[in-house]
């Protein structure tokens, strides 16, 4: 009899489907390459999944993230990505925290309790915070790096932070990573130079949001799923 995981079966085996159902990962961000991310792992049968973003859907993020639809705008993205993930994967099990992780709630979550920690957040600050907390708990920890005025998916690649070049946040990742004598960091990230914006940022605001489009942070957060799979299913070495 077919299931939903029938075809993923057909190349994982069993084993590797019943170890998925039996993982639990931590999602930070849920937003472009996150929510991806997200809808990869739970469509792959990981059995449940932690979210935490504080935002919610704005008419901005329809062009380019996975829970955004005109029904979802005002929603917060947790929720909307818990609701999407009861029509994909009905055993998976989400748990939603709207919040901002910062080094300042950072000691009420255990990172110890997770299989995998993705981060897909934006601020240099919580993403420091989230691979120091992952590797103080001895978790696995994949990291997305910019994403933003990009348009070239094929330039994507898996590497290690140290390994990592033209990406300006990843230079940056690196940089601090090193300060806190952490030297090794699973990223996703792309070689391809950031494209200038269009436009400049008003007079009354500090700088304007990256520019962006559908077919790049759903790559990075695809590839990311991918990483995460292969890792908890013995199928990929990790860096």
């Amino acid at each position: 009899m077919e299931t939903e995981f029938t075809r993923t079966e057909l190349l994982l085996g069993k084993d590797v489907l019943n170890a998925l159902a039996s993982k639990r990962v931590a999602v930070f961000g849920v937003g472009g390459v996150g929510g991806f991310a997200c809808e990869a792992l739970a469509r792959s049968g990981v059995g449940t999944l932690d979210l935490f973003d504080k935002d919610t859907v704005s008419i901005s993020n329809l062009n380019r993230q996975i829970i955004a639809t005109y029904d979802t705008i005002g929603t917060c993205k947790v929720d909307a990505m818990k609701n999407r993930i009861a029509g994909i994967n009905k055993n998976a099990t989400v748990n939603t925290y709207p919040v901002f992780f910062l080094p300042e709630n950072a000691n009420e979550y255990d990172f110890s309790q997770y299989d995998y920690v993705i981060d897909a957040v934006d601020t240099v600050t919580a993403k420091l915070e989230i691979v120091m907390q992952a590797k103080k708990a001895g978790t696995p920890v994949i990291s997305a790096m910019g994403a933003g005025n990009k348009l070239d998916p094929t330039r994507f690649e898996v590497a290690d932070i140290k390994n990592t070049s033209v990406c300006p946040l990843a230079k940056v990742m690196r940089k601090e990573l090193k300060k806190r004598g952490i030297n090794s960091l699973k990223v996703v990230y792309s070689k391809e130079q950031p494209l200038v914006p269009k436009y400049e940022a008003k007079p009354d605001t500090r700088k304007v949001a990256p520019g962006s489009v559908a077919f790049i942070p759903s790559v990075a957060g695809l590839i990311i799923a991918s990483e995460v799979i292969k890792d908890l299913g013995g199928l990929n070495g990790t860096l």
